[in-house]
């Protein structure tokens, strides 16, 4: 058992911190208040004077996939024989030991999603996964958590050689592989028991049928302002869930956007413009998209911008406008609902997984420094 005792908790269930003890027992909260009876023989760690957070949560990033360093070896986010690529798992290929996990989990950084990156059409399925661990079957949260798609330039840049040189091309592929996926789903339920009457296997068409059944959403990557209506639109011709990413535009178009109630991760911010459909990126965006109701989360895109740096951008959010404890929940609670993953992470509430920032002051002010961080109740990290 672990109990942090006397910290200004802040559970992101409610916008004003409460003095108190979290407990945590076989790696799930116990307990959290005042005077809390603690069991004999239970780890202390002393927080009075300190703020208490849940671990922090990413909605979206590449770690684990686009590894340490540069070059071939330490690059497997994208495949780029094949602008369609459905049947692609992010379990398949992360790395845990890449040193980005260890410097994500340093900074508060807890449970991320992480996945392919945005070269294909569509890249594969995303997992959310705990920041600490050897092997990762052991630090999955939840997979799959979403199907990644990919619309503007990256498809077209990357593929212009091989089959893919405009938005309206992407766009077609996307919608001619939903199509084959929902023509050879009905088939197979057809068929039922009949295997005479099942059409051939497919891999890729078989991968789309959790997305086809709202089991899993279409994670779509969309930084224009076009992009992102092209991606609202197909979503909508086929029935399906969906989430925003990057969202660069939102700002712009936030009136619209506001009535969609999708979910939506904003950033990489804290880099140069280096695309023109990053022309009008802004620090402004998340605030505005809040402000009109949107659930929003605050992604560094890792590693586009290294991941310890997520609670930083939050607070530069707040410095262009957002409100302060709508920037906490962009790295907390909003992030584990983008996953879906808020059962287990993004708050503290007694039943909830035992991951739990320990910080001198507000991670939205860069001078704050991370003292404990737990993960499922064990202590990997103690400055």
């Amino acid at each position: 058992m672990l109990c942090i005792k006397n910290g200004l908790i802040y559970t992101m269930t409610q916008k004003e911190p409460i003095k108190g003890d979290v407990l945590i027992e076989d790696g799930k909260i116990r307990g959290i208040g005042a005077d809390l009876e603690i069991p004999e023989g239970t780890e202390v760690i002393d927080a009075e004077g300190l703020e208490v957070y849940p671990g922090f949560v990413e909605a979206h990033c590449h770690t684990g996939l686009d590894g340490y360093g540069i070059g071939y070896e330490g690059r497997d986010y994208c495949e780029l024989n094949d602008l369609v690529t459905p049947q692609l798992r992010a379990i398949d290929g992360i790395n845990p030991f890449d040193p980005c996990f260890q410097h994500a989990r340093e900074a508060g950084v807890t449970c991320i999603g992480t996945g392919p990156g945005s070269a294909d059409v569509l890249g594969g399925t995303f997992a959310a996964v705990k920041t600490a661990g050897k092997r990762i079957d052991k630090m999955v949260v939840k997979y799959p958590v979403a199907m990644k798609c990919a619309f503007g330039e990256n498809p077209k840049n990357c593929y212009q050689d091989k089959g893919d040189t405009s938005r309206m091309t992407t766009a077609a592929l996307l919608r001619n592989e939903l199509f084959k996926a929902k023509a050879y789903m009905e088939k197979k339920e057809a068929a039922g028991d009949d295997v005479q009457k099942q059409p051939e296997f497919n891999l890729k068409l078989e991968s789309l049928i959790p997305v086809l059944k709202k089991e899993i959403p279409l994670k779509a990557h969309a930084h224009q302002a076009n992009d992102i209506f092209t991606a609202l639109r197909i979503a909508k011709e086929f029935g399906l869930d969906i989430t925003l990413e990057h969202v660069t535009e939102g700002h712009m178009i936030a009136d619209e956007l506001a009535g969609e109630h999708v979910p939506m991760a904003v950033g990489p911010t804290l880099t140069h413009a280096t695309k023109f459909e990053l022309q009008n990126k802004s620090w402004t965006t998340p605030g505005v998209l809040a402000s009109m109701g949107c659930q929003v989360s605050i992604i560094t895109d890792a590693p586009v911008i290294p991941q310890e740096y997520l609670p930083l951008c939050a607070g530069l959010a707040v410095k262009a406008g957002m409100d302060e404890f709508d920037a906490l929940k962009a790295i907390t609670i909003n992030p584990a609902k983008h996953l879906g993953v808020e059962d287990r992470v993004g708050s503290l509430e007694v039943g909830k997984d035992g991951d739990v920032v320990v910080m001198s002051g507000s991670p939205l002010k860069v001078e704050s420094l991370v003292k404990w961080v737990v993960i499922d109740g064990v202590v990997v990290y103690n400055n």
